[in-house]
């Protein structure tokens, strides 16, 4: 049972990790971006090939012939990668539909998530590439307090999703820039008469719940198969997340992404058939009961 908790654990981090990042862009943004899971991919995606296609070219460029971007590189270079090109589409057409009702904007993220699945399943297939784990995270660790071993790398996973999560919250509930952006989802022309440039913090918060789910391809691809549909796989649930969390709700994203994936490693245990679809059972049930979500705000 400890062994599956862990293991829950590790999938709540990731569910953590991607429906904060799709608790930013609804709640300061007001757009649903479905586009996350496939952003979520391209950044599994960017890692790969810069271990396996750019790095060897950039060494036979600099006589390098064993140079490769390594992961310590791409988990800070891939996420950028991947905010800078949501940059550019929230700047070229998302902005063109934030007035609008939520409908565009669901439709035109959803348009570019099959946009990008079809492009990466067109230039590499359905079969997965596998992304090594760093050596530096290699092997397993014990810990003796519960009698299990552990490998490094997943451990590291949980650490570090936490890490950022937690950040993140601290961040926008306990800083100035945080009470900006709060402010500019409330009210951006006073907050514009104050001084503050309101479409660029749009922008960048756009690009930094965007990099969140490039963080979390990186931190995936040594675990999972780097695959143009490992993002479609798990959206649903890690929307299913945010529902039963709260729409708009940080705190609430990261604790309910943490607490389901440990409900999921203990249904595992308990009753396995019902572990693929016990998320979406107590979504039916918050919803029936609190329709904002645990930690949302009513209309």
């Amino acid at each position: 049972m400890v062994a599956q908790l862990l293991i829950g654990l590790i999938n709540g981090s990731f569910y953590a990790l991607l429906s904060l990042g799709l608790a930013i862009i609804f709640g300061l943004l007001n757009i649903i971006n479905f586009a996350h899971g496939a952003l979520y991919m391209l950044g599994a995606f960017v890692a790969w090939i810069g271990l396996t296609q750019i790095g060897p070219v950039l060494g036979s460029l600099v006589g390098m012939p064993g140079f490769a971007v390594n992961y310590w590189v791409a988990l800070l270079v891939a996420p950028l990668v991947v905010a800078a090109f949501s940059v550019v589409i929230e700047r070229t057409m998302l902005r063109r539909l934030y007035k609008l009702d939520h409908l565009y904007g669901l439709l035109f993220t959803f348009g570019l998530a099959l946009v990008l699945e079809g492009l990466f399943t067109h230039w590499y297939g359905v079969a997965g590439q596998s992304y090594n784990v760093p050596a530096a995270l290699s092997g397993p660790v014990r810990i003796e307090a519960l009698g299990i071993v552990l490998p490094k790398y997943r451990l590291w996973v949980v650490v570090a999703s936490l890490v950022v999560c937690f950040g993140t919250w601290w961040a926008i509930e306990r800083t100035k820039l945080g009470a900006y952006l709060r402010a500019g989802t409330e009210n951006p022309k006073l907050l514009k008469a104050f001084g503050v440039n309101v479409p660029l913090m749009i922008t960048l918060t756009y690009g930094y719940g965007v990099f969140l789910a490039g963080f979390a391809g990186v931190l995936a691809a040594p675990i999972f198969q780097v695959s143009p549909l490992m993002g479609s796989n798990l959206i649903i649930v890690v929307f299913a997340v945010v529902v039963i969390g709260g729409m708009g709700s940080i705190g609430g994203s990261i604790l309910t992404g943490l607490g389901l994936g440990l409900v999921e490693g203990l249904s595992k245990v308990v009753y396995p058939e019902a572990s693929a679809v016990v998320i979406f059972v107590i979504m039916a049930i918050v919803l029936m009961i609190k329709p904002a979500g645990l930690f949302g705000k009513e209309a």
